[in-house]
Order: C-alpha cells, then sequence, then structure tokens
C-alpha cells in the first residue's frame, strides 16, 4: 500500500519541485535582464551616441532665423532609434553604428562577469545579450538649449528584444523555450554623450565626438 501510495504522491511532488525550479529560474533572467538594460541605458547616456539620426535631433531649430542662442529648445518632442540589424518590412529603426553599440553591450568588447576594473556591459550581467537584441532611443523632449555647443539634452531609452526564456526541463519536453521576456525599457537622461576622454564638441561633431 505504502509503495502505491509513494507512486501516485512522487509524480506530483516532482512537478511541483521542477515548477518552482523552471518559475524561479525565469525570474532570475527576467530580473538579470532588467539589470543589464539599466546598466546599458546608463552606459548609453555617457558614451557616443550609437543612432546615425542622433545628428538630425535639432535640425528643425539649428536651421532657424528666428531663433536666438540661449532660448528655450523647442518643444516638439523628437525622437530617433536604432538596432544592429532590421528585422525587415515594417520596421522603422535605422541601423545602429556597430562599434559604439558594442561598448554598450560590453565596454571592454568581452562579455565576462569578471570584468575586473572595467566598466560592465550589458552582456557582462547576462551573457545572453547580442547586439541584436538592443533598441536604443534617443528622444528630444525640451532639455538643453538653442546654440548649446554638444546639441541638445537627449534622453535616452534601452529595450531589448527576441530574448526568450530559457527552461531546464519543460522547454525541451513541451517547446517553450521561445516565450520572450517582456520588454522593459529604462530612460535616463543624456550627460556628455562621449565614450573618449577628450571628446570633440563642436556643433558639426557633437554626434560622433570621439577622434
Amino acid at each position: 500500500m505504502s509503495l502505491i501510495e509513494g507512486l501516485i504522491v512522487f509524480p506530483l511532488v516532482l512537478t511541483v519541485i521542477i515548477t518552482f525550479v523552471e518559475f524561479g529560474y525565469a525570474v532570475f533572467q527576467w530580473s538579470q535582464t532588467g539589470k543589464a538594460v539599466a546598466v546599458g541605458a546608463r552606459l548609453a547616456a555617457v558614451s557616443t551616441p550609437v543612432a546615425p539620426g542622433y545628428a538630425t535631433l535639432d535640425d528643425d531649430y539649428v536651421s532657424s532665423s528666428t531663433l536666438l542662442a540661449g532660448e528655450p529648445v523647442p518643444a516638439a518632442t523628437v525622437s530617433t532609434s536604432c538596432a544592429i540589424a532590421s528585422r525587415g518590412a515594417g520596421e522603422t529603426y535605422s541601423i545602429c553604428n556597430s562599434d559604439a553599440l558594442r561598448f554598450i553591450r560590453g565596454s571592454d568588447g568581452v562579455c565576462n562577469p569578471n570584468y575586473g576594473t572595467g566598466v560592465a556591459g550589458m552582456c557582462d550581467l547576462n551573457p545572453r545579450i547580442e547586439g541584436k537584441n538592443v533598441i536604443v532611443t534617443y528622444t528630444r523632449a525640451g532639455l538643453g538649449y538653442v546654440g548649446r555647443v554638444s546639441g541638445p539634452v537627449p534622453t535616452v531609452t534601452v529595450q531589448t528584444r527576441d530574448i526568450p526564456f530559457y527552461f531546464f526541463f519543460v522547454g525541451a519536453l513541451f517547446g517553450l523555450n521561445r516565450i520572450d521576456m517582456p520588454v522593459s525599457p529604462v530612460t535616463v537622461t543624456g550627460e556628455d554623450m562621449a565614450s573618449c576622454a577628450n571628446p570633440a564638441t563642436t556643433a558639426t561633431s557633437f554626434s560622433t565626438p570621439c577622434p
């Protein structure tokens, strides 16, 4: 009788244990990715812009003959987004500068949690984050002033896409390894926008300030 009861209970107990393991690991992956995105947003806010359209954020007022240096930036919201590669028809993202994006993804160019005295990048916290998984958006939302040498002060948003959860057991058994993590964008205010120590700060080179 005890053997029969054990045979009935054991699969149920095993199912509960597997469920807790898989759910716990999924939450860990989501948290790990969220932290990586926050680190990426912080790096993006202080490094060379990766979106080629960044230099156009002030086009509507640089050419204006009515706005004088020192006046507030026009209230219109202007943004530009980029990804490392296009997914095809319907996608409006431009193609990111791969070298600049590599700095954000892993500041030393290597995905390694033991980054020593360097600066942690996104893939140092989650090595499953590749360049193709990252979208960076720069938005001009009224910060800065007309005539600012380095252009408008943007808000920078970093988010991930197409990163599936990894499951130990149920993924292989039920094909659940294609469930993508929810998008959790992080937005911070841009600062010097240069990855180098002595960036060029002319009106024509602020979008690519490192020699």
